[in-house]
């Protein structure tokens, strides 16, 4: 099986639609479907901060839950949409304060259904996937080796935040452990969560989240090929929200 993983959506729908249409998909029948039958993964993060994050939701609900012709792990942003939905106490900003307003801005009825979309997508969505008999896994922030087919709370965190331990940075992020540099596993990782302006390579680890939603780019990764595909974001550039690793 041969894959198509994109990075970080954030809302970003038109950049979805043309990175795909770059891939070779069509969009005749409002969802982007290979002629050669690849298959999209999603790393996750698909709302909060662009344009379009309802959009964004019904054509990735389609693909996974309806056509059965797609996979997502959900990320951090998934998850805090998730509880915000289910009525749990959560603070509607960091991002979750653009996707509230596209809600707001619907009838009742429509904003039902974008709601009961969402959580049957991600209640049917494992934390993170293993494809070709665990040659590829897609995780949301990454996953270390000792985790992997594991889904444990201590997992749940790691896939959705990374490796954190609580301390934060003077700009209000918290501190992310780099993992990848201590990754000695057979299985290539596939990831996004923290934006950098290129993708990233290292110990087998690919982090493909280069910043749509701050102005970078929305990467995709075509699987087995190993081939980076991407378009320019039409968002402006804030150049302080792309992280720098120290290698």
């Amino acid at each position: 099986m041969s894959y198509d993983v994109i990075g970080d959506i954030h809302g970003c729908y038109d950049e979805f639609v043309q990175l795909t249409r770059k891939l070779g998909y069509s969009w005749v029948t409002n969802v982007p479907i290979h002629p050669e039958n690849r298959k999209l993964v999603f790393v996750g993060d698909l709302t909060d901060r662009g344009p379009q994050s309802l959009e964004v939701i019904k054509v990735v609900y389609e693909l996974v839950m309806k056509q059965k012709n797609a996979f997502y792990s959900p990320g951090n942003h998934c998850n805090k949409l998730y509880r915000y939905f289910l009525g749990r106490n959560v603070k509607i900003q960091h991002g979750l304060e653009t996707t509230v307003a596209e809600l707001d801005a619907l009838n009742g009825k429509e904003r039902q259904h974008i709601q009961n979309m969402f959580i049957k997508l991600y209640e049917a969505t494992p934390l993170y996937h293993v494809l070709d008999h665990g040659k590829l896994v897609v995780s949301h922030a990454g996953i270390r080796e000792d985790m992997i087919g594991k889904h444990s709370n201590n997992v749940k965190t790691f896939v959705l935040y990374g490796d954190i331990n609580g301390e934060v940075l003077p700009n209000g992020m918290p501190v992310r452990k780099d993992w990848a540099k201590e990754y000695k596993g057979k299985s290539l990782i596939v990831y996004g969560h923290t934006p950098i302006k290129e993708p990233r390579e290292l110990n087998n680890t690919i982090n493909i989240d280069t910043g749509a939603v701050f102005g970078g780019k929305l990467t995709a990764l075509s699987y087995p090929e190993l081939k980076f595909s991407f378009v320019q974001s039409t968002m402006p550039l804030i150049e302080e929200k792309f992280s720098h690793y120290e290698d």
